[in-house]
């Protein structure tokens, strides 16, 4: 086990919700390494990601790359890559895709059209189509932004697509490199940390059955991290494991506290604290930090009975 392992199991911190935040999720298929920075330093034309960076800004969107497990040559030719493009909003969750040979058609994309959960700017432009495959596991290996998504991240991408698993890829940056492996699921947008290869086969066969799986995960990207948080705590509080029944309908307050509203489809409606804390004793924020820190975590500090709406 790698000393980045050894040290985030040993102080045994608890998985509170930091997943990334993101209504909609637009990946594009690019072999290669990846640098820090992915879509300006990978083999991706640096002038394509940076004017992707631009225009997703403020439209919920977030533009990651993927590849497939394993060797990662490229060699430059050009070939068709995989899109897709997942919205994960409840009620409204859908994955679409698409295979382009020109990057630089994403630019043509609606994205404030996506980030609201409409698709037809990616059909019209990209000819993309409904996914019919297998949900989709994407597994941070971005070790250039931090060694544990490499250290720990790459064998288990590996592993699972070894043993059989559809719709395995590797992902850049997802955030909260100190739970790797990291993950996240589609269409849903469930996010999950320390990931074990039997954890993503549950979070899978959860997807196909509508179901969410509550092992490791560290919320729905659709909500800010006290969302993420308060749905959580409701779900696990109930059992609840449908995964389109459980919606943010609000969200009170600013950090360090906030009143969360959490919403059933039944019209019950439970208000939920959530406040920012830091997490103690010290511990690295991740496998390069070079000193101990105190990472922001946010915790549940009350559930109160539900309501029913009138």
């Amino acid at each position: 086990m790698s000393t980045c392992a050894t040290v985030s199991r040993q102080l045994d911190e608890p998985l509170s919700a930091t997943a990334p935040t993101a209504t909609t999720w637009l990946l594009l298929e690019q072999p290669g390494p990846w640098g820090a920075r992915a879509l300006t330093s990978s083999h991706l034309d640096p002038a394509v990601g940076r004017a992707l960076e631009r225009a997703a800004q403020g439209t919920g969107v977030r533009v990651a790359l993927i590849r497939r497990p394993g060797r990662h040559a490229d060699c430059h030719a050009p070939s068709l890559r995989q899109v897709y493009a997942a919205h994960t909003v409840p009620g409204n969750a859908w994955l679409h895709s698409a295979v382009s040979a020109a990057p630089e058609q994403l630019l043509d994309l609606d994205l404030a059209a996506l980030g609201r959960g409409e698709p037809h700017t990616f059909d019209a432009v990209l000819r993309g189509r409904p996914h019919t495959g297998d949900p989709l596991a994407l597994v941070c290996t971005n070790g250039k932004r931090d060694q544990c998504c490499a250290l720990l991240g790459r064998p288990l991408a590996s592993d699972l697509a070894a043993g059989g698993l559809q719709g395995v890829w590797e992902v850049t940056h997802l955030g909260g490199h100190r739970f790797s492996p990291t993950l996240l699921v589609l269409p849903y947008g469930y996010a999950y940390g320390r990931a074990e290869a039997h954890v993503v086969v549950e979070a899978l066969r959860g997807v196909r059955e509508g179901r969410v799986a509550l092992e490791g995960c560290r919320g729905r990207t659709a909500w800010e991290r006290p969302g993420q948080a308060a749905e959580l705590a409701v779900r696990r509080a109930l059992g609840e494991d449908r995964a389109e029944v459980l919606s943010v309908a609000d969200v009170d307050g600013a950090a360090p506290l906030w009143e969360v509203t959490v919403a059933h489809a039944d019209g019950r409606r439970w208000h939920v604290t959530v406040a920012q804390g830091a997490a103690v004793p010290p511990r690295p924020d991740s496998c390069g930090a070079s000193v101990l820190g105190t990472p922001a975590r946010v915790d549940v500090v009350a559930v109160r009975e539900p309501a029913v709406a009138r």
